[in-house]
């Protein structure tokens, strides 16, 4: 029996190929972080509650497909930063397709708060469950949108960030 990589790199259809790559939760919810301007490990791990040895698995997984790449902000000790390539930046709208999903089938009730508030630049419309990237706007980025966190969303957000810190200190005490 093959696994799962052995079994895709074999396969000729690109669902399977594109799910090798992007189809485990930590990808596109490592990508959402770097779409709000987390970069830094420990950052991301607040927000993602995942371990160490998971994180930094995917993100090297990531930037051996290509999707990510690290950059050098701090040399000593050395510390990286995370950002999208532009094969990591290809998957934004369907990021923006799954967070369309997600209001309109995922427990979201008309008239809720967005956890991101998005409206399209060009013409300040706002982007809920049914709007549409528009034609012209191919190749689609989120740098044609403007975004703010919900005070809700931020609150959780920051929550996680204060508990991910005490636990670190629980660890290094």
């Amino acid at each position: 029996m093959m696994g799962w990589d052995e079994e895709v790199g074999a396969t000729v259809c690109p669902i399977a190929k594109s799910l090798s790559a992007v189809g485990d939760r930590w990808t596109l919810l490592i990508m959402r972080e770097l779409s709000l301007g987390v970069r830094r490990f420990d950052d991301i791990q607040a927000q993602l509650g995942a371990s160490s040895y998971l994180l930094s698995t995917r993100l090297k997984r990531l930037e051996k497909d290509g999707i990510i790449e690290r950059k050098l902000y701090n040399e000593k000790p050395e510390r990286y930063e995370y950002h999208a390539t532009a094969k990591g930046r290809a998957l934004e709208p369907i990021m923006l397709m799954l967070r369309a999903w997600g209001m309109k089938y995922c427990d979201h009730n008309p008239g809720d708060e967005p956890a991101v508030h998005l409206s399209y630049k060009p013409t300040g419309e706002v982007v809920d469950e049914n709007w549409k990237i528009p034609e012209h706007e191919w190749p689609f980025t989120f740098d044609k949108l403007e975004a703010r966190i919900s005070d809700t969303f931020e609150a959780e957000r920051e929550q996680k960030r204060r508990g991910f810190r005490r636990s670190k200190k629980t660890v290094d005490s």
